[in-house]
């Protein structure tokens, strides 16, 4: 069974920084392909960033040059920093396995 449990989230002013974990457990988790994912009340979850297992990586075009998403395959956790945060970066982040398994989420709140 694989399990994800994300921490990290919370209230920062606009243009901090937090940085978002994520720990896998359960699965070989190095040979899988991670994501992270964001969704506002209302609104369709929308993807953030991937990384493969070869550590490619892909942004979406909100979040390029602000995010970078990374993995720890030694400690099975991925990672999310992000740095110049925005109000329009609210929202529940999630991580996702390739297998198609979600993490519980952890709220980001940028506000001043």
């Amino acid at each position: 069974q694989v399990q994800l449990v994300e921490s990290g989230g919370g209230l920062v002013q606009p243009g901090g920084s937090l940085r978002l974990s994520c720990a896998a457990s359960g699965t070989a988790f190095s040979m899988y392909e991670m994501a992270w994912h964001r969704q506002v009340p209302g609104k369709l979850r929308e993807l953030v960033a991937t990384i493969t297992s070869s550590h490619s990586t892909y942004y979406s075009d909100s979040v390029k040059g602000r995010f970078t998403i990374s993995r720890d395959n030694a400690k099975k956790t991925l990672y999310l920093q992000m740095n110049s945060l925005k109000p329009g970066d609210t929202a529940v982040y999630y991580c996702r396995h390739e297998g198609d398994y979600w993490g519980q989420g952890t709220q980001v709140t940028v506000a001043s």
